[in-house]
């Protein structure tokens, strides 16, 4: 039954689906490029390693683990090779930019779908059926919310979902938690002229041996290896730049505070909610996560914390960047969503409780509340929308 619920949510989409049909064989057979517009389409592990192909993925995972020879255990070693092979078939499945994988998977039985891995004529690491096999079970019973989902649900219950009378949070009003989010990130008192000379220290940095440290140390890597990748990709000149050239846009002033700019003012959704993450939230954790890796004598942790990039303002409150407290902010903020605002709490009470909800971002993950957390909250204020309905 929970099976027919997805399908019947997702069965619009299905049949819009413009592109050529994708073969179940296909979608197993390891060296398959999936082609949309006459462009491959991509899917990442950590959200910023990319692949074409699970094929693409094999020699990653070999080398992952041979990275870590004498630093982990077999046991360890095998487990890692498990959950990057998982973590590669969902993402390469639960794609962003093409739903046709997920078509062809959930659209089978997992025996159809045994069959067809055994009939694939390459090499297959151990592990490969099982792997397929509990990304159907799981996906045949879940509902991706995200902002550009297929099912009207599922965008709705984003993060990134425009409120369009706005909503009112700790004293202010956002024009979507998304919105509030980012901005809490942000002191109360900081400026864009102080985000604009932190850009311009961090570029004056050379930054290979410090990413280099977090990369040697598997205590370090192994369990924030996502925070490790942004690290990496935020922290290249080009980033650094495209930073700074945005904080030129949008009519900001130098005096201008970062919180209150992303707060709803005398005209709506000033910053889209994509905007508020890959800019005031990607530049936010940066300078967040830059604090939380140094070391304790690295003179950027002080210049950090002069700016508050130390913690998490929030009225009498000082929380942890990476703190459960701040995390449980999340669920806080969609007490007001879910609870006291009628109409997402009919949307979010209204789906079959067979049907879990999810959050898959290209195996992305996030360390100010992990996707699993995130997920938790997710299900849990569901069940607190249904009591109060």
């Amino acid at each position: 039954m929970a099976g027919l619920s997805l399908i019947f949510l997702l069965g619009i989409s299905i049949r819009n689906t413009q592109a050529q049909e994708l073969s179940l064989q296909a979608v197993v057979t390891p060296s398959t490029l999936v082609l949309k517009d006459g462009k491959t389409v991509t899917f990442a592990i950590h959200g910023f390693i990319e692949f074409r192909s699970l094929g693409e993925v094999f020699p990653y995972i070999a080398g992952e683990t041979r990275r870590w020879e004498g630093k982990i255990t077999e046991q360890e070693k095998q487990q890692l090779a498990r959950q990057l092979l998982r973590e590669g078939i969902e993402s390469r499945v639960i794609s962003m930019a093409d739903e046709r994988p997920l078509q062809a998977l959930v659209t089978y039985t997992s025996e159809e779908l045994r069959q067809a891995i055994a009939r694939v004529k390459e090499p297959l690491p151990a592990g490969y059926a099982e792997a397929f096999v509990a990304v159907q079970e799981k996906w045949k019973h879940s509902l991706n919310c995200w902002s550009a989902s297929p099912v009207i649900a599922g965008r709705v219950l984003s993060n990134w979902y425009p409120i369009e009378e706005g909503i009112p949070l700790y004293g202010a009003v956002y024009d979507s938690t998304e919105h509030f989010w980012q901005a809490v990130k942000y002191h109360p008192d900081t400026t864009v002229v102080e985000l604009r000379e932190l850009i311009v220290r961090l570029e004056g940095r050379a930054w290979s041996e410090w990413i280099k440290r977090l990369d040697d140390d598997p205590r370090i890597y192994l369990p924030n290896a996502y925070a490790v990748e942004f690290l990496r990709e935020n922290l290249r000149t080009e980033r650094l730049k495209w930073f700074a050239g945005e904080l030129e846009k949008h009519g900001l002033k130098p005096g201008d505070r970062a919180r209150m700019v992303e707060q709803r003012g005398e005209s709506a959704f000033r910053f889209s909610a994509v905007e508020e993450k890959v800019l005031w939230g990607d530049l936010a954790d940066l300078l967040h996560m830059i604090y939380v890796f140094s070391p304790a004598d690295d003179p950027i942790r002080n210049a950090l914390a002069v700016h508050h990039f130390d913690a998490i303002y929030l009225g009498d409150r000082k929380m942890g960047f990476i703190s459960e407290e701040f995390r449980l902010e999340m669920l806080e903020i969609w007490k007001v969503k879910f609870l006291e605002m009628a109409r997402f709490r009919e949307v979010i009470s209204g789906i079959p409780v067979e049907i879990r909800l999810e959050h898959f971002l290209n195996d992305g993950d996030s360390p100010d509340i992990p996707i699993p957390i995130y997920v938790g909250y997710l299900n849990q204020i569901r069940q607190m929308a249904r009591e109060r309905k």
